[in-house]
């Protein structure tokens, strides 16, 4: 069952033609928790306020649960809300924003300090509980917000950029709390977040979009092994996969420089694809392995051109027949730059794009 339905929902702000969110559509389902996964300006956060009712849906419906709620105020839509502006009340306690909802529905007062105090130990907040908002740090505040949000029995959930505020190492340890809490009590959650780690960490399935439009709404997986286009395969993964334009050949696809020859070949079966089709060749640079021996790989020669430790793997740059590649590996299997090396690229990790279109043709070979 569907908790939250998006049908062609669209934003225009005055009088711009331009759509902020052009056609939206996505089913959530009741339990469900996705992330809204882009850039500044790509329509993410204003999708968020339509669904909450904080922005007029310019054309098509949204439901929750069975009804239509483009007309209902944000109170009436029955969701709990955690916003990157926190909008917590100052003259009151952490306690008291965080429990506010609970104590306006007439909570008995023993389930509601149950309820405040699992919240506030999930956040590590309950050291604050006494203390007032303007007393506190901003990442403070946004885990209060948070809270307040959290603690409720709510049709929805909407959190927007919900940690930005938090530092690493907390942020990493609050991720695994938080989805657990989320799916052990079957909250229905839509989050906006820039973030792809936190957007892949806490999330069922990802919603991408860019400059207003939904590129591709699947999980995790699929958008790392089987994205829609070039744009959502560009735009997923660190560091993002490796595109060159290509051609196809009588076994295969051949990947060309930019001076437009062939670099390297990868042999293998490409469908019903023309000779002349404008084609682009992707591979994820952590399917590469710099120094061969991959059984079933295609293998060619790379030299090293430079090599980056980042504390748990390296980004190693490698020019293979004028093309430049980065692939990742382990630091003790990273060779010297100025080293020829065995480069091999696994068929099923080749992924085929439509030139002109930037649509997906195939993945795998």
């Amino acid at each position: 069952m569907s908790t939250l339905i998006l049908d062609d929902v669209s934003k225009i702000y005055g009088k711009d033609t331009r759509r902020s969110v052009d056609g939206v559509s996505m089913s959530i389902k009741d339990g469900e928790i996705i992330a809204l996964l882009g850039s500044s300006g790509c329509g993410k956060t204003s999708t968020l306020r339509m669904i909450a009712g904080f922005e007029d849906v310019t054309s098509g419906t949204i439901r929750i649960g069975d009804k239509v709620v483009n007309d209902l105020k944000p109170s009436e839509r029955d969701v709990a809300m955690a916003f990157e502006g926190y909008a917590l009340y100052p003259p009151l306690r952490v306690r008291e924003n965080i429990a506010f909802s609970l104590l306006k529905n007439r909570t008995p007062r023993a389930e509601i300090d149950k309820r405040v105090g699992a919240v506030s130990d999930m956040l590590e907040i309950g050291p604050l509980l006494d203390k007032y908002p303007p007393s506190l740090s901003g990442g403070q505040q946004q885990r209060v917000s948070l809270a307040r949000a959290m603690v409720r029995n709510a049709s929805a959930f909407l959190l927007d950029e919900p940690m930005s505020q938090l530092e690493p190492q907390l942020r990493a340890l609050l991720r695994a709390r938080i989805k657990d809490h989320m799916t052990a009590h079957r909250m229905t959650t839509v989050i906006v977040t820039h973030d792809q780690t936190e957007a892949i960490a806490l999330s069922d399935r990802v919603a991408v979009m860019d400059k207003g439009l939904l590129q591709q709404f699947g999980t995790p997986d699929d958008l790392r092994e089987r994205p829609a286009n070039l744009f959502v395969a560009s735009f997923i993964g660190e560091p993002p996969m490796n595109i060159f334009p290509g051609a196809r050949t009588e076994n295969g696809v051949v990947v060309l420089n930019e001076r437009g020859e062939a670099a390297f070949g990868i042999a293998g079966a490409t469908g019903g694809l023309s000779a002349h089709d404008g084609l682009h060749v992707g591979i994820r640079p952590h399917r590469i392995h710099v120094g061969g021996g991959v059984p079933g790989a295609e293998t060619v020669q790379g030299e090293v051109l430079s090599s980056h430790w980042l504390g748990d793997h390296s980004h190693i740059g490698l020019s293979v027949g004028g093309c430049f590649l980065i692939a990742v590996g382990d630091r003790d299997a990273t060779p010297p730059a100025g080293s020829v090396v065995p480069v091999s690229i696994p068929r099923d990790a080749v992924h085929l794009f439509d030139s002109a279109s930037g649509a997906a043709i195939q993945h795998g070979l």
